[in-house]
């Protein structure tokens, strides 16, 4: 008789730590969290949830590495959750001839593994504590993006714990490659069909994983706010430039310059702070093994800061990023150009931040900023009724091989994009509300105005920026007129957002579905209908079988 998975009940030690994830928001109040080291112990626990009818109303959910920023995997609704974090190997798999990487497998699980035995990466993100089962099949992206592509463009197979009849759980391989149509949609449902929708993801595979510089150059910089200030029109700039500078390398115009050196290699993060923090940053990663590395980083932010300085006058003067900002922390050290091995420059730029409330919303911008968005992002971020170190815009550079992919290829259908938005905004509980001497999630729970400015001011400013799209980043639809989604191609699903399916905040007529998989939506749902028919996988925004729909 095969040994029964770990179950962690209300009572054990371990308990409450299980029941949550990285976002404190979220506290579950499951019967048991079963710790699964195999797709044996996923098959068993969904054969015992399964069994008992009383069940059908409750969810069973699947967490890897926590990062879930709505309460996807911990809400009230919940009976069990499936923590498959113990499964984290990275590996070659002869038999695949492939590269595995188990769900449970954290960004620094895969980085580190895999880099030190095969001299390979999978292009994903800089949070290190991320776990590869919602990571990957949401569409992955990381500093190797532009240069490398998504981490699905590599996925040749996944294997899933599958119930498709709602009651038997089966171990499924779905490759690229096989006969079976039904698998093959399983598989591009993994590619960027977001986590928690067909079943158990227990293991992926990938070919042709790409080599990383061996060598890359980065630098930190920040401006303060206090300067930004006095001249705001040079912050209007920055943001306008930075935008175009991506639009420019894209369409193949604009200064000569960005197509005489070449910029796909170039990965950045602005870091758009709200006033409170003090200081706006950049973080910049570039291919270090090219000698114009240097002058190709020079001639990026000469391009973006025209105008900071004239003729001996500097008006905003480049400064050490020494704050924090968003998930990352602060970056002394790298306000001299620095170079580094790729996997030391890993290591130094991997954080999540602490534990602790946020509420994030996103965007794909497919050209620069307009002047209406670049207003509305100043007026917010200047917003003195709300003060917050901790909220900001973070504005990544997009495109590059992203791009080379059809948007049918895989699920994830913004291909054309090339800069990519989180709004975030952090809190702690701040208030002992049930005055029993001690910050955690009870105070939330008894005094929910606690979240309300957070949530407010980030409401207000992503509906502000994307008022002319009915309070979204509206898709290109022959509903709205083209000049009114010049620039804006729809949300990432790794960043979820439940108010976009809120009719008050969201008034543009296209709901989750749409922006998240565009066209792609049809074909997820056709999958979802052969391999999860009875819904068993499902949160606020799964895919949905087409009579649900």
């Amino acid at each position: 008789m095969p040994a029964q998975p770990i179950e962690v009940k209300p009572g054990d030690e371990r308990y409450d730590a299980l029941r949550r994830g990285f976002n404190q928001r979220w506290i579950a109040h499951p019967d048991h969290i079963v710790v699964a080291t195999s797709a044996d112990d996923v098959s068993a626990a969904l054969t015992t949830f399964l069994s008992k009818p009383a069940n059908t109303k409750r969810r069973i959910t699947v967490r890897s590495g926590g990062h879930c920023y709505e309460n996807f995997v911990s809400s009230h609704d919940v009976g069990v959750i499936i923590d498959v974090s113990p499964m984290n190997r990275a590996y070659y798999d002869p038999s695949m001839k492939a590269y595995c990487v188990e769900a449970g497998a954290t960004n620094w699980h895969s980085t580190t593994q895999l880099y030190r035995t095969t001299g390979r990466a999978l292009p994903g993100g800089s949070c290190y504590s991320v776990g590869s089962g919602g990571h990957i099949c949401g569409g992955g992206y990381g500093l190797l993006s532009r240069l490398h592509g998504l981490t699905v463009d590599y996925l040749y197979a996944v294997e899933v714990v599958t119930v498709a009849d709602g009651r038997t759980p089966r171990v499924t391989v779905a490759r690229k490659d096989s006969d079976d149509p039904s698998l093959r949609d399983l598989w591009w449902a993994h590619t960027g069909g977001g986590g928690g929708n067909f079943g158990v993801i227990t293991r992926y595979w990938f070919r042709d994983l790409p080599q990383p510089p061996a060598q890359v150059l980065l630098r930190s910089v920040a401006w303060k706010w206090e300067q930004f200030q006095q001249h705001p029109d040079l912050f209007k700039s920055l943001v306008r430039r930075y935008g175009q500078f991506f639009e420019h390398e894209h369409a193949g115009n604009g200064p000569d310059f960005i197509h005489r050196y070449g910029y796909r290699d170039l990965f950045t993060l602005l870091k758009l702070t709200h006033v409170s923090n003090g200081k706006v940053g950049l973080i910049i990663q570039m291919d270090g093994t090219s000698d114009d590395s240097p002058a190709r980083l020079k001639a990026f932010l000469d391009y973006i800061t025209e105008g900071f300085t004239a003729g001996t006058q500097t008006y905003v003067h480049e400064t050490v990023l020494d704050q924090p900002t968003g998930e990352h922390p602060a970056q002394r050290e790298l306000f001299i150009p620095t170079l580094l091995p790729w996997l030391t420059a890993t290591q130094s730029l991997n954080d999540s931040g602490p534990n602790r409330c946020g509420k994030y919303k996103s965007a794909y911008h497919t050209k620069a900023f307009t002047e209406e968005q670049i207003d509305a992002i100043h007026r917010h971020l200047t917003d003195t009724t709300y003060e917050n170190p901790d909220a900001l815009l973070q504005v990544d550079s997009y495109g590059g091989m992203v791009n080379d992919v059809a948007p049918e290829a895989t699920a994830v259908p913004q291909r054309s994009s090339v800069m990519k938005l989180q709004y975030q905004a952090y809190w702690t509980w701040d208030k002992d509300a049930d005055a029993n001497g001690v910050y955690d999630y009870r105070d939330a729970d008894k005094d929910s105005g606690i979240a309300e400015p957070h949530l407010r001011w980030i409401r207000n400013f992503y509906k502000d920026v994307y008022k002319s799209t009915g309070g979204v980043p509206a898709v290109p639809d022959v509903a709205l007129p083209a000049s009114q989604t010049s620039n804006t191609d729809g949300c990432y699903v790794n960043y979820p957002d439940v108010d976009l399916d809120n009719a008050t905040l969201n008034t543009s007529g296209q709901r989750s579905p749409r922006l998240y998989y565009k066209n792609n939506y049809k074909r997820l749902q056709r999958t979802k209908q052969r391999w999860d028919p009875k819904n068993v996988f499902r949160h606020a925004q799964s895919i949905r079988p087409p009579e649900r729909s």
